[in-house]
């Protein structure tokens, strides 16, 4: 399947998981207001000076790529969660955890400007 927005991800995925993908979706650009829209990696991705966060849809979780560092900051309320280095899982059978989802990428927000902040100062 050719996949070249996230508007084309959203509707190749199953019905039933669609409406979190939007909720998410929006979470994050009201989070990020200032982020572009792109896929990448063949994933819906969120990029302000770097990624900031990719998305995706399983068939029973949906996961978030918010950067090793994205998953670090927030490991404690991240807990009841499966993860790896730098991802998360929630279950389809839970609602998505919207308000964490937005204080990661308001984080990496973060993270992103000062990055690119000092690397405008060391040039």
């Amino acid at each position: 399947m050719d996949i070249k927005t996230i508007d084309d991800y959203i509707a190749a995925c199953p019905e039933n998981v669609r409406e979190q993908l939007r909720e998410l979706r929006a979470t994050i650009r009201a989070a990020a207001p200032e982020a572009q829209e792109k896929i990448s990696y063949q994933m819906p991705t969120f990029a302000l000076n770097g990624n900031l966060i990719h998305f995706a849809a399983y068939k029973n979780h949906i996961g978030i790529y918010p950067t090793p560092s994205g998953i670090t900051e927030f490991k404690e309320a991240l807990a009841g969660y499966k993860q790896a280095k730098g991802s998360v899982q929630f279950p389809l059978t839970q609602p998505l955890p919207l308000e964490l989802i937005a204080q990661i990428v308001r984080f990496r927000v973060q993270e992103n400007l000062k990055k690119s902040k000092n690397k405008s100062t060391s040039s």
